[in-house]
């Protein structure tokens, strides 16, 4: 993939893939995943154009998942007795801008998947570019960071791409089957005891 940095056709159906893959709700392989699989095939590449266009793509795929899970899943499927609920939510995020800026960009650095935590924002009807500069920010050092990472060792360790993906077959299976006990937690725990009392508890049958 020599002109990945410079062929602007080839820069532009990288980032139509990763918005792609960010818009999925589950069971996409992470970006972070897939610029790696690049670094490995394409050993020396140009970091910054790539790493740029990943997280440019992943932000706005991740800005309309959370979207959609407000506009659907929020509108169309919660009780109001549930979006009551996921309001407390809402409330504390509110209270705490600083300290959730640093979160999403802290967590938005790690390697774990952001498909349920866009969702579960989502859900809260909070405005969804708040989350979206700390997210980008996250991603662009993460991403430089991956791509730099598998370029090296794939030009030292002389990997193939298949075998390096092969290892973290493992780690995506397991991340995505957590995405629906998550997301059911999420709507089922007792936020406003939470949040108010700092106990935890389901909520009850009634709501």
């Amino acid at each position: 993939m020599p002109e990945l940095t410079t062929d602007t056709l080839t820069l532009f159906l990288i980032f139509a893939a990763v918005f792609a893959l960010n818009l999925m709700p589950a069971f996409a392989p992470p970006t972070w995943m897939t610029l790696s699989f690049i670094g490995v095939a394409a050993p020396g590449i140009d970091v910054a154009p790539l790493a740029l266009v990943g997280a440019s793509a992943a932000t706005l795929g991740r800005v309309t998942l959370a979207k959609l899970s407000r506009a659907i899943v929020r509108q169309k499927f919660l009780s109001q007795a549930t979006r009551q609920n996921i309001d407390a939510v809402r409330e504390s995020i509110q209270r705490r801008r600083g300290l959730t800026f640093t979160a999403f960009c802290a967590y938005s650095f790690s390697p774990l998947p952001s498909n349920y935590l866009f969702i579960a924002y989502g859900l809260t009807a909070l405005p969804i570019a708040f989350v979206a500069l700390p997210f980008f920010i996250g991603r662009l050092l993460s991403y430089a960071f991956w791509i730099t990472t598998a370029s090296i060792l794939g030009d030292q360790l002389d990997l193939e791409p298949l075998e390096s993906a092969s290892y973290l077959g493992a780690y995506f299976i397991a991340s995505q089957l957590l995405l629906i006990p998550a997301l059911y937690a999420f709507t089922h725990i007792d936020w406003r005891a939470a949040v108010a009392e700092r106990r935890f508890s389901w909520l009850k049958r009634e709501l």
